[in-house]
């Protein structure tokens, strides 16, 4: 059974379906979302998924977005009465899957939450009311009867530090709220068609997961002790069942990669205060792009002496400034204090500020590290109103610096392993200069590139290889457009000398450079000697590179008879 709701012209709209014996999914589905966390480049909405089991007794696993209260609200009164309903799982407090904790507590005061000793602190800081409560650790059981035993699995930093997984023996479901998920909006409940959610769980896992790869192989090792797993429950895009061992084995390979890194940061945030965890998402993003692994910890449920290890291993620190006053205040400050004593001499550092009303300064911080000899990778990230899109892509930049500041050596070594005959044949390969530009909503950016290639007639397509840690990359997802642009022989250097230099975090890519807009809202150059307005189709994953094949949908030459500029290497392992 489908139900579906509509609000007005939000595409908002939920849907409820049995998904296991005695067992619904209740979905909120978000069509029109584009922007998640640290401004993801969705192109297919999200969800936000809970779920009801009904035994001898009923337990409801997370709740849903708060835009969604009176549709979620209905939804669930249709389903049950709420004086039947005697437990509620909060998977982890994150608002997107918390957010209607307070409704759900006020319609079934008798309700026992159960959840992690961290969540549950956290939501007695919340509600500012007594409820019932039961701290779960690893292994512990609930029996709801009719063979719904849960078991819980502790699985911390995935991607905050109280969330658990939850286990039902008779249905062999694993919910796992943020892992696994996606942020996919489709009204198909399952993941029947792979190749249509292949991208979207990839880019998922990059964003979120990367970062915490450790804490994923964590969880992993946990769930190999768990029976049969048939289904996972996620708490955003579809479940997946049909495609459950494939990509379970993916976060496996890719937590392996990232955990061989030979270099990490330790990125410390605020989870709830401010903007701190999607700012240090942002930054942990572009750190993970240039292969440097990282640690993510919450300042304010952080063990000093988890603190002080992790310090001791990192050879970067990013920080968010901590609040100054209220209930984790002393905590997180204690944890910082554990930061400046146990940071080294010569480690990268960045901070950013975490856009609480009353956190500490940024700049007595940043002077503090400076002070200990510790070396500044980007400015100070200040954060004086609401982040838009262009702080986060600020954020994202910064944490590519870091990243390619510590990388350096590694780059060098690599240049000089290849054979020197294998480095001269590769050079031999000839490509054209070009420009690719793209811009959404507020964010623009742009970079020179010489591996582009025709791929396709039917229809026009071209290929582009671009860089992991480029910034434009994240710009470059499918469904997104860019501009390419073909450089003039003989007429290209004032572009190539603008574009191929490095820019700050957030800088204007074309302050002082002529442009107009495309029909796809991107920025033409108006000295390139030809331009294409692309769609981006695909992206294939190819080592340090994505290769991303594009429609064309429009194209002019401005000089009929000039000749495109050429790039002649001498070897082939660098650019």
């Amino acid at each position: 059974m489908v139900a579906i709701a509509e609000v007005g012209k939000r595409r908002l709209t939920m849907q409820t379906v049995e998904i296991g014996s005695e067992t619904r999914a209740i979905r909120s589905l978000d069509w029109d979302r584009d922007r998640f966390d640290i401004e993801f480049g969705l192109q297919n909405g999200t969800t936000y998924n809970s779920f009801l089991i009904q035994g001898e007794q009923t337990a409801l696993i997370d709740t849903s977005h708060e835009k969604f209260r009176q549709l979620y609200l209905d939804m669930l009164l249709g389903l049950i009465d709420p004086a039947q309903l005697d437990y509620l799982i909060i998977s982890h407090t994150e608002p997107d899957h918390s957010g209607l904790v307070k409704d759900v507590l006020a319609l079934a005061p008798d309700v026992t939450v159960i959840g992690s000793k961290v969540a549950i602190q956290f939501l007695e800081n919340w509600v500012h009311q007594p409820f019932k409560q039961r701290m779960v650790k690893n292994g512990d059981r609930l029996d709801l009867g009719n063979g719904h035993v849960l078991e819980f699995v502790i699985a911390p930093n995935l991607h905050w530090p109280d969330t658990i997984f939850t286990y039902d023996a008779k249905t062999q479901i694993l919910y796992t709220c943020d892992a696994f998920g996606m942020h996919y909006c489709d009204d198909h409940t399952f993941d029947e068609d792979l190749d249509l959610i292949a991208e979207d769980f990839r880019y998922y896992y990059d964003c979120l997961m990367g970062p915490n790869a450790r804490s994923v192989l964590s969880a992993l090792k946990r769930m190999n002790e768990l029976p049969e797993i048939t289904t996972i429950a996620t708490g955003h895009g579809p479940l997946l069942h049909h495609n459950v061992t494939e990509l379970v084995d993916n976060y496996r390979q890719w937590s392996q990669e990232q955990a061989k890194a030979e270099t990490t940061v330790a990125v410390f945030y605020v989870s709830d205060y401010g903007f701190s965890d999607p700012l240090s998402q942002a930054i942990a993003h572009g750190i993970t792009k240039t292969g440097i692994a990282v640690e993510m910890m919450d300042l304010k449920s952080a063990d000093p002496q988890e603190v002080k290890d992790l310090v001791s291993i990192a050879s970067g620190l990013v920080v968010g400034t901590p609040p100054m006053t209220g209930p984790d205040a002393a905590t997180a400050q204690t944890a910082l204090s554990t930061i400046l004593a146990a940071a080294k001499a010569k480690q990268a550092f960045g901070v950013f500020e975490s856009g609480g009303g009353d956190s500490e300064s940024v700049y007595p911080l940043m002077g503090k590290f400076r002070d200990l000899g510790l070396n500044p990778a980007f400015p100070p990230i200040l954060v004086k109103e609401i982040p838009k899109e262009a702080v986060y892509k600020l954020c994202e930049e910064a944490g590519i610096d870091l990243g390619q500041w510590l990388s350096r050596e590694r780059s060098v070594k690599q240049i000089k392993a290849l054979d020197k005959d294998l480095e001269k044949a590769l050079g031999r390969l000839s490509s054209g200069l070009y420009i690719i530009t793209a811009q959404q909503g507020n964010i623009s950016s742009a970079m020179v590139a010489s591996w582009v290639s025709q791929a396709s007639f039917k229809p026009l397509g071209v290929t582009v290889a671009v860089a992991r840690d480029r910034a434009i990359e994240s710009l470059l997802h499918a469904g997104s457009s860019f501009v390419l642009h073909v450089l003039e022989e003989g007429n290209y250097q004032a572009l190539m000398k603008h574009f191929i230099q490095r820019f700050p975090p957030g800088a204007d890519r074309f302050q002082g450079i002529r442009t107009y807009p495309a029909t796809n809202g991107c920025p033409i150059l108006a000295d390139a000697l030809a331009y294409m307005e692309c769609e981006v189709s695909s992206r294939t994953e190819c080592g340090d590179h994505w290769l991303i094949y594009s429609t064309v949908k429009v194209g002019r030459v401005s000089k009929p008879d000039a000749l495109t500029a050429v790039h002649h290497r001498k070897v082939g392992n660098y650019y």
